[in-house]
């Protein structure tokens, strides 16, 4: 505002003078012998016009030096702080605004190198896709393609011809799973795929992320529960089997055999039989957890199969009240599969509640306001919050005849359809299990 004020009192002035010499200039001219005059009017007058013109241009000087500066990015510029009219305030200003772009420049090349900092040193392997051209993007990157060479998708074919070929796919996007070659062994790899606008044009960024070794330890933690519970279950089953035979061996081994060790025996044999027969059928469970699921979708009536599992559901469970309700018309998926997974449900339900409480009650609902989903709760004693995703384990159960298998088979029915089971509270209490579809 200083600048303003003094620049127009500055211009008004040398305006002043230039139209009083102008006018002394006429006056000259019209008034005869008076030709020293008229120069002194004359001078005075170029003068003034020169006064007006250098008071102009300075200020546009100025400022296309400022403007010139924030073009080509030289935020160096200094502009004079000293001369009359307010252009020492100009020039203040010009330097407080240059000083200002400078610090905003600094950050933001701090903060760009920071974040290419960020994406150099990160774990993941990135490539960039641009015009054609396949870089890396990172050291990951660098360190793992080291067996290739160009910059052209097929190139990279010494990694995988299908990782090649998604690589040239211009529209690619997404993520899967592909088995590339490198450090000189197959892996599964996590390739995923976006596709950017960087000043105008269509980049793409491809994150490559080997995961063959946490599969590995994730499958020998597997295989390590597995294990264990097998050779928990079988040696549980084995020790009284041994126990029974060596006292069956004992009854039959005195030649004096009377009735009465003939019975022992015969009672030792029976509960040796169902020993065995509890071994074959953990065995059976188990071989029905490692079998995956086929599925075969098609449609069929909501209604018509919550009816049909309420009949089956009453007939079995008498005494636990069961309520329905349906408002879908249809349900896509494989009826077969989604029979064997709400029987489960109900025969949980009905068995937690029935064990819990007097008045036991189970309700199935199946939804329309979201396809697909299916609900059972109870008024049991619900599932505690740390025990959620452990109820769904092959094997895991909290009732003392429990086989730990019926909700693991509901899960893998669940995901076999591409969807998911989940427990939550019920509203009334108790559990509630939703399956989404």
């Amino acid at each position: 505002m200083g600048f303003d004020r003094r620049f127009t009192l500055g211009l008004i002035f040398r305006i002043s003078v230039l139209l009083l010499a102008l006018m002394a200039v006429v006056w000259a001219f019209r008034t005869p012998s008076l030709v020293m005059v008229r120069v002194v009017a004359i001078g005075v007058s170029v003068l003034a016009a020169g006064a007006l013109w250098r008071h102009v241009a300075r200020t546009n000087f100025e400022l296309a030096r400022f403007l010139e500066a924030v073009r080509l990015g030289d935020f160096a510029a200094h502009f004079p702080e000293s001369g009359g009219a307010g252009f020492g305030t100009l020039g203040t200003a010009l330097n407080e605004t240059i000083r200002r772009l400078r610090e905003q420049r600094g950050q933001t090349d701090a903060e760009l190198r920071y974040k290419d900092a960020l994406i150099d040193d990160m774990p993941i392997a990135l490539l960039t896709i641009d015009g054609g051209r396949v870089e890396p993007g990172n050291k990951a990157a660098r360190a793992l393609f080291t067996r290739h060479e160009g910059v052209r998708p097929e190139d990279f074919a010494t990694y995988g011809a299908t990782f090649a070929r998604r690589l040239a796919e211009e529209d690619a996007a997404g993520e899967e799973m592909l088995i590339l070659n490198l450090d000189g062994r197959a892996k599964r790899t996590l390739v995923r795929q976006a596709t950017l606008n960087r000043l105008g044009r269509r980049t793409r960024a491809v994150v490559v992320q080997p995961v063959q070794e946490t599969l590995d330890a994730v499958e020998m933690a597997a295989q390590t529960d597995i294990i264990r519970v097998l050779t928990h279950e079988i040696l549980n089953s084995l020790t009284p089997v041994m126990s029974l035979a060596q006292t069956t061996a004992t009854l039959l081994s005195d030649d004096a055999v009377d009735a009465a060790r003939i019975a022992d025996a015969r009672e030792a044999a029976m509960t040796l039989a169902r020993r065995t027969q509890g071994l074959g059928h953990f065995i059976d469970s188990y071989r029905v957890v490692a079998r995956e699921p086929t599925v075969v979708q098609h449609a069929f009536a909501a209604a018509e199969f919550a009816e049909e599992h309420a009949r089956l559901f009453r007939a079995e469970w008498p005494n636990v009240t069961l309520h329905v309700n349906t408002d879908a018309l249809t349900i896509h998926g494989d009826r077969a599969l989604l029979s064997q997974l709400l029987l489960n449900l109900l025969r949980n339900a009905a068995q937690a509640a029935g064990e819990h409480r007097p008045d036991p009650e189970v309700t199935l609902t199946i939804a329309a306001a979201r396809p697909g989903m299916i609900e059972v709760a109870d008024n049991g004693p619900g599932v505690p919050a740390k025990l959620r995703q452990e109820v769904f384990l092959p094997f895991f159960t909290t009732r003392a005849k429990g086989t730990g298998v019926g909700l693991n088979l509901a899960r893998q029915i669940a995901v076999a359809h591409g969807g998911t089971l989940e427990v939550h509270d019920a509203p009334g209490g108790g559990a509630l299990f939703r399956l989404l579809l």
